[in-house]
């Protein structure tokens, strides 16, 4: 997780959690009375209840706001908890870090008393729905190829899951990876970049001839014209996902 040293210091900037992403996470986590943070990252999407967030990155741990839960330096496949610790456990967008999903996945297990929520996204639905790796990051959606987890390998590991497809809004203020789908032109902006980990692990010099294209297409009007029916929609379904779990 020595990548978040580097990629999570621009977070507090272009990482501002959603209100329509947050209010999906928070329904699913249901009525738990107190809730585990794994991957927390600064704090995104925690809601009141949460009693602790786990993080292995200081960085990260660094820009969590004043009156945010307690954090503890961790990583996911050793959980510094007591079994059935709290009533529920998430993990988000956080699972394709991990060095061993099958043993972190096992620890969100053991730790929750009744559920579990992750949040991911289907690689598959990704990289046929979401232009940017399909037209331009052929070296990204490769690497992506590498480090995402099936959605329904992930499901089995949890025991069986729920699975709610989360839509992008066109007006996403949490930059990740998909988040500006309507809004090309952020790609091109480095600090936008900085904040999205499948630019910052693939690297610079292989997504450097694609942005180019695509700064190309957009000053020629190509781009536009090759997706003028996205200006059309409020949400799109690039394949995020949210895996349920009672245990």
């Amino acid at each position: 997780m020595a990548i978040y040293d580097t990629l999570g210091t621009t977070y507090g900037r272009t990482r501002r959690p959603d209100p329509r992403i947050a209010a999906r996470i928070h329904a699913a986590l249901g009525d738990a009375t107190d809730v585990v943070n794994v991957g927390a990252g600064t704090g995104s999407y925690e809601p009141a209840r949460t009693v602790l967030a786990v993080e292995p990155s200081r960085v990260m741990v660094a820009q969590r706001q004043l009156g945010s839960a307690p954090a503890v330096c961790a990583v996911a496949e050793r959980l510094p908890l007591r079994d059935g610790a709290a009533d529920a456990v998430m993990a988000l967008l956080t699972v394709h870090h991990w060095t061993d999903p099958a043993a972190g996945i096992a620890e969100l297990r053991r730790v929750a008393r009744r559920r579990i929520v992750v949040l991911t996204w289907d690689q598959r639905i990704f990289r046929e729905r979401f232009w940017l790796v399909r037209e331009y990051l052929p070296a990204a959606a490769a690497f992506d190829d590498s480090r995402a987890v099936p959605v329904d390998r992930l499901a089995a590991m949890l025991g069986g899951a729920r699975e709610e497809p989360v839509p992008v809004p066109h007006d996403c203020t949490d930059g990740f990876g998909a988040a500006f789908w309507r809004r090309p032109h952020a790609y091109l902006d480095p600090q936008v970049r900085a904040g999205i980990s499948l630019f910052a692990q693939t690297g610079e010099d292989a997504v450097a001839p694609g942005l180019a294209a695509l700064a190309d297409d957009l000053a020629a009007g190509r781009w536009q014209a090759r997706h003028a029916g996205l200006v059309t929609l409020d949400t799109l379904d690039v394949g995020y996902r949210l895996l349920v779990a009672d245990v």
